[in-house]
């Protein structure tokens, strides 16, 4: 006699959940960046990614817009700005300067 599975949601998001870039941040951040990227400013490219300004596996979260910029990439290719941002020591500081100034376009203490 087979029991039927138990349909219940997590009382915790797994860790993976967490850093998951959610359709309201999605749409967010393209409004926010009017369709262009947020470090050149171009708005042809042969892609736009969602990047994470502090990396998911540091903890960064993509429930919250100010951690999450549009850029040109793909992040593979070198020169673009998602490649800059991710592979670059003057990327990193890039990354910490535009989550600071998110933070205070969207009135978010830097404590959070």
């Amino acid at each position: 006699m087979q029991v039927p599975k138990p349909n219940h949601k997590r009382r915790k998001p797994k860790r993976g959940q967490l850093s998951k870039i959610t359709p309201k941040v999605r749409e967010e951040v393209k409004h926010r960046s009017g369709g262009q990227c947020e470090r050149c400013g171009t708005y042809q490219s042969y892609a736009f990614e969602m990047a994470h300004l502090v990396q998911a596996s540091q903890g960064g979260r993509g429930d919250e817009p100010w951690n999450v910029a549009l850029l040109c990439g793909p992040s593979v290719n070198s020169g673009t700005c998602h490649h800059f941002a991710d592979y670059t020591k003057e990327g990193r500081y890039w990354r910490l300067f535009k989550r600071q100034e998110l933070m205070d376009y969207y009135g978010v203490s830097s404590n959070n």
